[in-house]
């Protein structure tokens, strides 16, 4: 549900401070690791996917 969530922002363009929130879920185990390389690489696209 948090990976849903996060995408949902990242292509809405809510994207201040997410790659701060990606790397902590993901350091905190929320997130795994294949999702934090979708949700990182989808920041590096602007959003668009």
């Amino acid at each position: 549900m948090l990976y849903r969530t996060l995408k949902r922002m990242i292509e809405r363009g809510q994207t201040e401070g997410m790659e701060n929130k990606l790397d902590f879920f993901y350091a905190s185990n929320k997130i795994t690791e294949a999702e934090y390389q979708e949700l990182t690489g989808m920041l590096g696209a602007g959003g668009k996917e």
